[in-house]
C-alpha cells in the first residue's frame, strides 16, 4: 500500500519538477525537465512505430550517450521506472551512433504528450526511445517509460546467483543461451526464483514454472501473442514477434525455463 502512494503522488507531480536519477559510480547526478531540454545536445527526432503509442510519434530528446558520462560499452546499466519496472540494459548500444541509436525522450510541461491508454498517464516525464531499433534487435523491453532511475550495476549473474543455470553446462548449451534472452525479454517485468529487481509481473518459477503448467504450443502462443490466448483489457505484457525474439531463440528461452523448473529456489514449499 505505501508503495502504491508513494507511485500515486510520484505521478501527481506536475511535469515542471520531474527529475531523472542517474547514479553511474561516483557522485549521483539529477538531471530535471527543464535542464534536458536545454541540453546543447537535445533535438527533435521522429519515432516510427513507437513501441507504447504503436503510432510514429515526435520528441524532443537528448541521445543517450550525451548523459552516460564515464560509461564504458562493456558496462551494464538498470534503467527504473516509476511502477518498478526494471529494464537490464548493456551499455553497449546505449552508446552507439548508429545505426539503432538510444534517446532519451523529454516531455515538455507546455505540450504534454498523450495518455497511453484510457484512464493511464503518459510515457513521460522520460522515455527510452530508439531510432532504427530493428538494426539493433532492440528489445520492447528496452524501450523504458515513466523513468525515475538509471543506475550502473553489476551484472545480472554476478546480482542473482539463483537465476544461474547448472554450472557444469558449456557456455554454449542451449539453456545458457536461453538464460541471456530471458535477461533481455524477461526480468524486466518478472522475478525467478525470488530474484531480481521487478516489481511489475509475477515470479517465473515460484511457486509454479509456466513450463509446468501451460502445453507447450500454448506457451508459445502466449509469448507471441498474450490477448490470443487470454483477452484482458488491462494486460500489461507486450507480444514478442519473431523480428524480437526468433524461433531459435524462444526454443533457448523455453529451455532455460524447464531447466529452471527443476532449480526452485530451496526452502520454498508448493501448496
Amino acid at each position: 500500500m505505501r508503495h502504491c502512494l508513494a507511485l500515486i503522488l510520484l505521478l501527481s507531480l506536475p511535469l515542471h519538477a520531474a527529475q531523472l536519477t542517474l547514479n553511474l559510480g561516483g557522485a549521483e547526478r539529477q538531471w530535471s525537465t527543464a535542464q534536458l531540454l536545454a541540453h546543447p545536445q537535445a533535438r527533435d527526432i521522429r519515432i516510427d512505430g513507437d513501441v507504447s503509442y504503436k503510432k510514429t510519434m515526435h520528441y524532443r530528446a537528448v541521445p543517450m550517450v550525451a548523459l552516460l558520462e564515464g560509461v564504458a560499452p562493456g558496462d551494464h546499466l538498470q534503467a527504473v521506472a516509476l511502477d518498478g519496472f526494471a529494464a537490464e540494459l548493456p551499455a553497449a548500444p546505449l552508446l552507439g551512433n548508429g545505426p539503432a541509436r538510444a534517446w532519451l525522450a523529454i516531455e515538455d510541461p507546455a505540450h504534454p504528450w498523450p495518455a497511453l491508454s484510457k484512464g493511464k498517464g503518459s510515457a513521460g516525464p522520460f522515455y527510452l526511445v530508439w531510432t532504427q531499433p530493428q538494426a539493433g534487435r532492440i528489445s520492447p523491453e528496452q524501450w523504458p517509460f515513466q523513468l525515475a532511475t538509471i543506475r550502473r550495476l553489476a551484472p545480472v549473474a554476478s546480482r542473482f546467483p539463483a537465476l544461474l543455470p547448472d554450472p557444469q553446462l558449456r557456455e554454449d548449451d542451449p539453456v545458457n543461451l536461453g538464460f541471456a534472452v530471458f535477461q533481455k525479454n524477461c526480468l524486466a517485468c518478472h522475478r525467478l526464483n525470488g530474484a531480481g529487481d521487478a516489481q511489475f509481473g509475477p515470479d517465473l518459477n515460484l511457486p509454479f514454472n509456466p513450463t509446468e503448467y501451460f502445453q507447450p504450443a500454448f506457451l508459445r502462443r502466449y509469448i507471441r501473442n498474450p490477448q490470443s490466448l487470454r483477452q484482458w483489457p488491462q494486460a500489461r505484457m507486450p507480444g514478442f514477434a519473431e523480428t524480437v525474439i526468433s524461433d531459435a531463440e524462444l526454443d533457448q528461452l523455453l529451455g532455460y525455463l524447464a531447466h529452471m523448473a527443476s532449480r526452485k529456489r530451496s526452502g520454498v514449499e508448493v501448496p
